[in-house]
C-alpha cells in the first residue's frame, strides 16, 4: 500500500526530463509575453517609439496662429475705431440738435417781426390812423398764432367751463348770479399747451 502511494508521488511530480521540458515552455511564454508589451509600450504615444512632431510643423503651427492672432487684433482695433466715430458723430448731432432745435421755429417768427417792425414805422408817419395800426396789430397777431400752431402750441382760454386745477390757476373767487358755482368767470391770463405739456396755466377767477 505504502509503494502504490509511492509511485502516485513520483507520478505527479514527473520526471525529471518531464521538468525541464515545462520549464522550457514556460521561459518561452514569459519570453513572448514580453516581447508583446515591449511593443505595446512602442506603439503608446511617448513610449519607446518615435512620436515627436518634426520642428518644421512646429514653426508653421506657430507662425499660423501668430498669424490669426494678429488678424484677431486687427479686426478688434477696427471695430474700436469704428465704435469711437459712432460716438463721435452722436455726440456732435446731439450738440447740433440743441443749439438748432428752434431753428424752424424762428424761421417763422421772423416775419412776425418783420410785420412789428413795418406797424412801428407806419404808427411813427405823420396822419396815421388808430384804426389803421390796430389793423396791422391784428394782422400781425394772427401770424403768430399761425405760426405758434405750428410747433403744436395751443391756448388755454376756459372761459364758463369747469375749473380745473391741472390747467387753471385761481387768482380769487367771486360771487356770480350768471355762472355756476366753481366754473370759470374771467381769464385774467391765457394759458398754453405744447403738444398736450402744460407750459402755463391760464390765470382765472373762479365763480361761486
Amino acid at each position: 500500500m505504502a509503494d502504490e502511494e509511492h509511485g502516485q508521488q513520483n507520478g505527479a511530480a514527473g520526471t525529471p526530463g518531464d521538468q525541464a521540458a515545462v520549464h522550457e515552455v514556460s521561459e518561452a511564454a514569459g519570453d513572448e509575453a514580453a516581447a508583446h508589451w515591449a511593443g505595446a509600450d512602442d506603439a503608446r504615444p511617448g513610449g519607446g517609439g518615435s512620436s515627436e512632431t518634426p520642428s518644421g510643423n512646429l514653426e508653421d503651427a506657430l507662425t499660423e496662429a501668430r498669424c490669426a492672432a494678429q488678424e484677431h487684433l486687427d479686426r478688434a482695433l477696427r471695430a474700436q475705431a469704428e465704435l469711437e466715430n459712432v460716438r463721435r458723430r452722436v455726440a456732435r448731432d446731439v450738440e447740433n440738435a440743441h443749439k438748432f432745435a428752434l431753428e424752424r421755429f424762428v424761421s417763422e417768427l421772423l416775419p412776425v417781426k418783420d410785420s412789428l417792425e413795418l406797424g412801428l414805422a407806419a404808427a411813427a408817419e405823420e396822419g396815421a390812423s388808430a384804426a389803421h395800426i390796430a389793423e396791422g396789430v391784428g394782422l400781425t397777431l394772427r401770424m403768430f398764432e399761425q405760426a405758434m400752431d405750428k410747433f403744436g402750441i395751443r391756448s388755454i382760454d376756459p372761459v364758463g367751463e369747469p375749473f380745473d386745477p391741472k390747467f387753471h390757476q385761481a387768482m380769487t373767487m367771486q360771487e356770480s348770479d350768471a355762472a355756476e358755482s366753481g366754473a370759470v368767470l374771467t381769464v385774467v391770463q391765457k394759458g398754453y399747451l405744447l403738444n398736450g405739456r402744460l407750459v402755463r396755466p391760464a390765470m382765472v377767477i373762479v365763480a361761486k
